[in-house]
């Protein structure tokens, strides 16, 4: 049996009518960068994070660069986000000249820990204080990190928090008081990617920017066309960070099947676990479900032992596997100059070596699952290939 990571070509069939009549519309008007694709696609975001505004960006990478920039992030500032994430969260940072300060994660969600999150603050002195900007937490794998929490650390230090919902969009937390929010509606900004590979994904590159602050939202849309407000005439220093109309027009298309995916994401999930404790496989650990809803961008399990040998072993046998992420960002070389030791966060560095995502797309289907776990149930019993 073969059972890729991801199956695009599989969600491509289902849609390809619709998508062809979305992109001819594009080419007989000609409108090629931003235009009423783009806006069209803005609003429909907007009102699924429940948020006031959203601007679309070139990538999820240049919504969190954008968004730095829009909260006027400087050389020399710190902020804090996680090691255990995407390079871009803390790449975006130090392309500014900030200084990413890394705190690491909770051993269940994967996300940022607020508990280690206010003890490192609590470590900084008086002029690193007055340095410390903003936080990043990450919504990883599709769950929205701990934020009751972080904002009240945020509040109390007046930090401005930049959610990085790359993988989290239609994610949900749940506060104390019983009060569900999205992903990308509790920070000053949201930042989201619609790269192929996420739950909403375009057919290249493509991002989005979130804000409930009007005067952040007009921000925004300045700095994402070089600063220009009129054409020509530059206030300030942005960039080009311009979603195209092509992209949006493939995304209101797949925008209107998101829910149905997601839902049967989830569902994927609830077999696996039912599998899994049917097998009785002890070596694995499964995603942890904090408070809200878990979107499942991706299936990722924990291993005691032999991860390495397990990912090699289920690729033999044709299932498609990924590692995320292999190297924590505060012991990547680019940030040696920082003087993180592999020590300083030592869950994320235990994630790095014990985790192993599995196929979850909303085509998967029953049998493959079962295939799956069949596999490494397998594996740790020592009949592997059986």
């Amino acid at each position: 049996m073969n059972i890729p990571i991801l199956d695009l070509k599989a969600q491509y069939k289902s849609i390809k009518e619709e998508i062809i009549a979305a992109t001819m519309e594009v080419y007989q008007s000609q409108r090629f960068i931003l235009g009423p694709k783009v806006e069209a696609l803005e609003n429909e975001i907007a009102a699924y994070t429940q948020v006031k505004y959203a601007v679309g960006v070139s990538s999820g990478t240049d919504a969190l660069l954008i968004s730095l920039m829009s909260a006027n992030i400087c050389p020399g500032d710190l902020v804090v986000t996680s090691p255990y994430t995407f390079f871009s969260t803390a790449g975006s940072i130090a392309r500014l000249g900030a200084i990413p300060v890394f705190v690491d994660i909770d051993p269940h969600t994967y996300n940022i820990d607020p508990e280690k999150l206010e003890k490192k603050i609590s470590t900084l002195n008086t002029e690193e204080r007055s340095r410390l900007k903003a936080i990043v937490p990450v919504h990883l794998f599709g769950q929205c990190a701990d934020m009751e929490d972080i904002i009240a650390i945020a509040k109390s230090l007046d930090l401005v928090i930049i959610e990085d919902a790359a993988q989290a969009i239609g994610s949900e937390y749940r506060f104390s008081d019983g009060l569900f929010k999205r992903a990308g509606s509790m920070g000053a900004y949201g930042c989201f990617s619609f790269f192929p590979s996420k739950n909403l994904g375009s057919f290249g590159d493509g991002g989005m920017v979130t804000t409930n602050d009007e005067k952040k939202y007009q921000e925004l849309k300045i700095i994402r066309v070089h600063g220009s407000q009129p054409k020509y005439y530059h206030r300030s220093i942005g960039g080009n960070f311009r979603l195209d109309a092509l992209q949006a027009a493939i995304l209101l298309v797949k925008f209107r099947y998101l829910d149905r995916w997601t839902e049967k994401r989830r569902e994927n999930a609830r077999i696996y676990r039912e599998l899994f404790a049917r097998k009785g496989v002890e070596e694995v650990e499964l995603p942890f479900e904090n408070k809200g809803r878990h979107i499942y961008n991706q299936f990722v399990i924990k291993v005691d032992r032999n991860r390495d040998e397990l990912k090699q072993s289920l690729l033999n046998q044709g299932i498609g596997c990924e590692i995320y992420y292999p190297v924590p960002l505060h012991v990547q070389e680019c940030f040696r100059y920082l003087g993180y030791r592999p020590e300083d966060c030592p869950v994320s560095v235990e994630a790095a070596a014990q985790t192993i995502a599995l196929p979850i797309y909303p085509e998967l289907k029953y049998e493959q699952i079962e295939y799956i776990v069949e596999k490494i149930s397998s594996f740790y019993k020592g009949n592997v290939g059986s």
